[in-house]
Formats: structure tokens, sequence, C-alpha cells
């Protein structure tokens, strides 16, 4: 009886646990902190914000669970392409181990207690931020995907407001510091996701996602557009200082890690191969957390 009694136990266990890790798979967690990470560093840059261990936790809650909840609604939604593609196949959706209904009701719970932990926790200005990002990034972005290439300029509106939701969540206003904020995480997304869709394209053609610059898939004019927004970012990374955001040595931080994301761009140009990609998109990591935590430091 011990053992039947240890062996339900330790399936129960299991299936919790597999539950939990569809859940968190559902979610893109680690991709999920990483859009909290800025959320948070755009509320801390505010000035007069001080570093408070609830709030920060508030809003890092709130904002996993709003972001969890758009990931999630991206997967209910493409979960017919996603098992066509190796990396999305084995997602729970798509793989059929979870029905799209209980998904679909997870993101709206997940979603209505994020927007509501907004609103109650810092102000309505930021929680209606968070629904229009939810709304951009599941209803308008993910199926436009398969329309035209427009997608990711799309996508790159709901990828950048969690900066100006955290910025509002502080300020209670769309001031001028939450733009800039805005614009550096705005134009990053186009050589890093650019990346991404060089390595994953034929995964992206099977699915019939056109994300891409060029037609013909990773070419020249593809590597070409991604130094043209690297570039961008040069004179946008000087606009924290000018907008006393952040001091002169966050400057020569953002000026760097700047000519450095040109750099891969160039060197992306001139190789045209994957693992030309993969530095670009790794580099593209490296440079928000860099870029960030040193506006933070540097705070004014």
């Amino acid at each position: 009886m011990n053992n039947v009694a240890t062996s339900i136990t330790n399936s129960a266990s299991f299936a919790i646990a597999s539950k939990v890790k569809d859940y968190f798979q559902l979610m893109k967690f680690t991709l999920s902190f990483m859009v909290v990470f800025s959320c948070v560093v755009s509320y801390l840059l505010v000035p007069g914000i001080q570093f408070h261990f609830i709030s920060v936790l508030e809003l890092f809650v709130a904002g996993i669970l709003i972001t969890g909840a758009s990931n999630t609604m991206n997967q209910v939604i493409e979960r017919n392409t996603d098992s066509l593609m190796k990396r999305t196949a084995g997602r729970p959706v798509a793989a059929g181990r979870m029905q799209p209904a209980e998904a679909w009701a997870f993101a709206f719970i997940s979603c209505i207690a994020g927007i509501v932990m907004m609103a109650v926790c810092f102000n309505v200005l930021s929680a209606i931020l968070s629904l229009v990002s939810v709304i951009l990034y599941a209803f308008i972005y993910t199926p436009l995907k398969k329309v035209n290439s427009i997608a990711v300029l799309v996508g790159a509106f709901p990828g950048a407001l969690p900066c100006l939701i955290g910025w509002v969540a502080g300020a209670n206003e769309l001031s001028a510091g939450g733009w800039v904020l805005f614009g550096i995480q705005f134009l990053w997304q186009f050589p890093h996701f650019w990346a991404i869709a060089w390595l994953a394209y034929k995964d992206y053609e099977r699915a019939g996602f056109k994300l891409l610059p060029g037609r013909e898939g990773p070419t020249k004019f593809s590597a070409l557009q991604c130094i043209i927004y690297s570039m961008l970012m040069i004179p946008v990374g000087v606009l924290p200082f000018y907008f006393h955001l952040s001091g002169i040595i966050s400057v020569w931080i953002l000026l760097l890690c700047n000519l450095s994301m040109v750099l891969l761009c160039v060197l992306l140009f001139i190789k045209m191969n994957a693992d030309a990609a993969r530095k670009v998109m790794f580099g593209s990591y490296f440079y928000l957390m860099i870029v960030f935590l040193a506006l933070l430091f540097d705070k004014i």
C-alpha cells in the first residue's frame, strides 16, 4: 500500500510540475523577464522615484502577468503554424498538451490581473497603455506576420511600450523621458529581431511568416537595414543626457554599445552567414542590459 501511495504521490507531483512548466512556456518567462526588466528600469529612471522593494515587486509581477498574457495569446493564435516549426513545435498548445480554451482562460485571467494591478498600485494611464500593448501585440502584430514584413515595424510598438509603461507608472504622465526610453527600445528591436528572423528563416518560411525586410530572405538588403537602424540608435543614445535622465558617463557607454551594434551589423553585411547573425542577436541582448543599467546607475 505504501508503494502504491508513493507512486500516486509521485505521479501527481510530476503532473503538477509538468503543468507549471507548460504555463512557464506559455508565458515565455525568460523573454517576459527581459521585457519587464526594461519596464522596471524605466520606472526607476523617473526623477524623484527611489528604489522601494514593494513597488518594484508590484511592477515586476504586473509586468510578468501582462507580458505573459500577450505571449500566451500569441501561442494560441499561432498554434497551427507553431506546430510546423522545429523551435516552436514543442509549445504546450501547438503540441496538444493544452487545449486552446485553457490557454485563453489563463491569458485573460493574467491580463486582467496585471492591468488591475497597474491601475491600483500605480495609475490608470499605465493600465491603459498596458492594455494597448496587449491588443497591438496579440491581435494586430501576430496575424500581420503572415501578411507583410511591415509586421516587424508594427510589433516594435508593443515591444517598446514597456519602457513607456514603466515611466508612466512613476511619472503619471506621457513626458519626454518616457518617449526617449521608448525610442531606444523601439530602434533596438529591428537589428535584434531581424537577426533572429535570419537564423530562423527556413522555419518562418515554412510557417508562412514574412519577417525579413527583403522578400528573397537573408540578403544584403536585410543586412543593410540592420546597419541603418543600428546607426539610428547612435543619436538617440544621446537623448537621455539631453533630457537630464542620466549623466555624461552613460553617454560614452551608450556610444560604445551603439558603435558595437553597428560593427556587428556591418560584419553581418560582409559575411552574410548564420554565425554573424547569431552575434548580432546575442550582442543585442547584452546591449539592452548594459544600456539600461548604465542609464540607471548614472541617473541624475
